[in-house]
């Protein structure tokens, strides 16, 4: 009889819909990589890889970490996605997880660190590794407490009774940032706080220790599942490539040179085209990170109208076009600032993040006016490469080449007209029926009134007002 019902059980499970030979779906863990400095770039892929796993019906989306920290605002970003996520997120620390590192890991459902990583020291430093003000600090400590916070208490039994307890502690949180928390047994140095992973399991900050991925997997009870992998597409590839700030120093230099050499071999347009070119793949992988707003590529543009307005409409160089090339250099710097420098206000941080665009940009637009003058006469010599671009008659004046007509010479010296039009102090006068470019010598003449020439030179005729 037992036999009969089980054989029906079997049959019945094999006909089930969703069954498939009584063998269960593997859990499907989505897993992408996070193991590098926390920037743009990386909240990008930490974006993308969410909405897949979404799609895909992740069971666990598992991040492979290894960085020492990176932009807080970016962190903060992250760190909201994980808390906010309705698929698990575990996070496999694959030796450290520093500052930014730690904010995003902390987020996490479960943590797991390879023997000799780490996990803390989240104290908020600018590029010279220098402690910021104090409002940065507390915004740090503010996010660690609350996101430690975000994962409640769970119950302990000891001896029959149940406590309540936190499931990651908010004060050893708030001690990765804040030297003055004091926690005994733990910190009393007055020095921030980082845990091995032996500590961070003893003190409920990690879920164990393992050296594979594999091996995380194990600890967290999931032996069988399938993988899937985020892989950046070649325009992720891209956008990478071109927000690393050398990239775009070099960016800089090729939109100052094609500037600079399109105003010395005008008509060519290759020169222009580069330079546009340039300026597109500066600002674009930016605006779709993040980093720059539509006012910073508004200046810019107004800059570089600015400049072809003093270059072609006003001769000289005057307030125009010191107004164009400081829109240009604002628009190109601020493109290179973080974000949180705007949301804290004026600080020494910021100042200093400020000036950091500034000289990459200066120093780029130096270095491309150099290297366009030396490639001038490197490629535009004569018998160089492009040498048939440029002029290499010299118009001598002993062959007859000037820049004004001769014939004039002193023949009109002493010579008596009228004001053909009014002289302020350049216009034209009559002379026996002709009309000749004029200046007046003194003051301002009416249209009309009698004249003399006076002197002439370089083809200009000088004149005074007779009565």
């Amino acid at each position: 009889m037992k036999f009969l019902l089980s054989s029906i059980i079997v049959l019945l499970s094999a006909l089930l819909p969703g069954q498939t030979s009584g063998q269960e779906n593997k859990p499907l863990i989505y897993k992408f990589e996070m193991r590098k400095m926390i920037a743009a770039p990386v909240w990008r892929t930490t974006q993308k890889s969410f909405e897949e796993a979404e799609a895909l019906g992740a069971d666990y989306i598992l991040i492979h970490m290894n960085t020492y920290g990176g932009q807080v605002d970016y962190a903060d970003s992250i760190r909201t996605r994980i808390l906010n996520s309705p698929i698990p997120v575990l996070v496999f620390v694959d030796n450290q997880a520093i500052s930014a590192g730690a904010l995003i890991s902390i987020a996490a459902d479960s943590i797991y660190i390879r023997p000799g990583g780490s996990i803390g020291a989240a104290t908020v430093v600018d590029q010279t590794g220098q402690a910021s003000p104090d409002k940065y600090q507390s915004f740090m400590r503010g996010m660690m407490r609350s996101t430690a916070e975000a994962h409640g208490k769970k119950p302990v039994v000891t001896n029959g009774d149940t406590t309540w307890v936190w499931h990651r502690d908010p004060d050893i949180a708030q001690a990765m940032v804040d030297p003055r928390i004091i926690i005994e047994g733990i910190i009393d140095t007055g020095q921030v706080l980082t845990l091995t992973a032996l500590e961070a399991i003893k003190y409920g900050f990690c879920e164990g220790e393992a050296n594979s991925i594999a091996g995380v997997l194990e600890i967290a009870g999931i032996e069988e599942y399938e993988m899937a992998e985020f892989k950046p597409s070649a325009t992720e590839k891209a956008i990478q490539f071109l927000v690393n700030p050398a990239v775009s120093g070099i960016l800089i230099l090729l939109i100052v040179g094609g500037i600079y050499f399109e105003l010395q071999t005008p008509g060519v347009g290759f020169p222009l085209m580069a330079a546009i070119t340039a300026a597109v793949l500066y600002f674009a992988p930016l605006y779709l990170e993040g980093l720059t707003s539509n006012w910073h590529i508004i200046v810019f543009i107004i800059g570089l109208g600015l400049i072809a307005v003093e270059v072609f409409a006003i001769p000289g160089f005057g307030v125009t076009g010191v107004l164009g090339i400081v829109g240009v250099v604002t628009g190109l710097a601020f493109g290179m600032v973080d974000k949180i420098v705007f949301n804290f206000g004026p600080s020494e941080n910021g100042v200093r993040e400020v000036l950091m665009g500034f000289s990459i940009v200066v120093g780029s637009m130096l270095a491309g006016i150099i290297g366009s003058i030396w490639l001038t006469q490197k490629l535009f010599s004569p018998n160089k490469i492009f040498g048939s671009l440029a002029l290499e008659k010299v118009q001598e004046v002993n062959e007859g080449y000037v820049s004004f007509d001769t014939s004039l010479q002193n023949s009109l010296v002493g010579t008596e007209g009228t004001a053909h039009t009014d002289l302020r102090p350049s216009g034209k006068v009559s002379i026996n029926g002709q009309i000749y470019d004029a200046a007046s010598e003194i003051g301002y003449i009416e249209k009309g009134s009698a004249i003399r020439v006076k002197r002439q030179e370089s083809g200009q005729l000088y004149v005074e007002k007779i009565g």
